[in-house]
């Protein structure tokens, strides 16, 4: 069974770190390029970060330089370290695996990140 699951949503106050992991089971993580989403109260779901298996990442314009992506194969998990949080990072935050051949799309629940100011 294709299963992405995260970790580590919280409350955070502003300027602070925190750090989302999200764990696949059940695909051939390599032959996956992965990605977190954030979907804010009231819009629509975003791209935040995406990292190939090569290691290459790209990054919305609202969080270089504060965030960064990363992915341990081995573990089939990928990870994203907030820093310098803003209230505007608020939102739910999900885990996205998409095969690099057939396109096959597998979302994890989504874990809450709340930024206080």
């Amino acid at each position: 069974q294709e299963q992405l699951v995260e970790f580590g949503g919280g409350l955070v106050q502003a300027e602070g770190s925190l750090r989302l992991s999200c764990e696949a089971s059940g695909i051939i993580f390599s032959l996956n390029d992965m990605a977190w989403y954030r979907q804010a109260p009231g819009k629509s779901r975003e791209l935040v970060a995406r990292i190939n298996n090569d290691g290459s990442a790209t990054y919305a314009d609202s969080v270089k330089g504060r965030f960064t992506i990363s992915r341990v194969n081995a573990a089939s998990s990928i990870y994203l370290q907030m820093n310098r949080v803003t209230p505007e990072d608020t939102g739910v935050y999900y885990c996205n695996a998409r095969h690099r051949f057939t396109k096959r799309e597998v979302w994890g629940q989504g874990t809450l990140v709340t930024v206080a100011s």
